[in-house]
């Protein structure tokens, strides 16, 4: 069934959950891997007061110079819960979206710095939509192995101005959802209308990719977000 997105989000947590994506942007930093990324799922808070929907206009920030985009997954949690059980958290997903996680990577990198972050290379900006997909209409693209929780075939894209930048997919999720519920869940509450994003896929940003691959996102550019069953999620650049 395909429902209505919340009209406001009780909280918005990002992961990093896809190892590809990791990897690749540290590379860019001159950066390894480190093991405390595969002990524990990370996340950062965001700005729920800026999270707008599919077809809005985002405003590129004054100060930035490097603006990007980053194609992700989403979820909305259903029900109330407290130190989840990964094999039970599931049951606590009231649906699927498409998130757009808006970045000033020059902004960002300088925050980075200081080692407290992402703020002000983040806040500006979220987008989601285009609707609120729920699990039984993806139990066909199930994946057979379940012992972290579920996993889907869902292939994911991302175009400006028509031309594709991205191509990923939901499988490759190190961390399945299961286990970021659990996470995001222990010695807390989550409730009915909290977002959680997946992070983003592998190639599913600008930054990933060698520079001058692609330019960075002008006013007047039309990023198009699209994943299997979840629809699509279009925004425009203004100044």
């Amino acid at each position: 069934m395909k429902r209505d997105l919340p009209a406001r989000y009780r909280s918005f947590r990002d992961f990093y959950a896809f190892e590809a994506h990791v990897r690749a942007a540290r590379k860019r930093r001159g950066l390894e891997m480190v093991p405390e990324w595969y002990e524990a799922p990370a996340f950062y808070f965001s700005n729920t007061a800026s999270i707008v929907g599919h077809g809005a206009q985002i405003r590129k920030p004054a100060l930035t110079n490097e603006l990007d985009y980053e194609l992700e997954i989403a979820i909305v949690i259903g029900r109330e819960g407290r130190d989840i059980p990964v094999a039970e958290a599931d049951g606590y997903i009231a649906g699927f979206t498409i998130l757009n996680d808006w970045s000033a990577r020059d902004i960002q990198r300088a925050e980075m710095k200081v080692g407290l972050g992402p703020a002000k290379g983040k806040d500006f900006a979220t987008s989601v939509g285009s609707c609120l997909v729920t699990p039984d209409e993806l139990d066909d693209r199930m994946l057979p192995d379940r012992s972290r929780g579920k996993r889907y075939d869902l292939t994911m894209t991302a175009t400006v101005n028509g031309r594709e930048y991205s191509r990923g997919n939901a499988r490759d999720m190190h961390w399945t959802f299961a286990e970021l519920i659990a996470h995001a869940s222990r010695d807390t509450v989550l409730l009915p209308g909290d977002l959680i994003g997946s992070g983003t896929v592998g190639t599913g940003c600008i930054t990933e990719f060698a520079e001058g691959t692609f330019p960075w996102l002008q006013p007047g550019d039309v990023v198009r977000l699209e994943i299997d069953r979840l629809g699509a999620l279009e925004n425009r650049v203004i100044e």
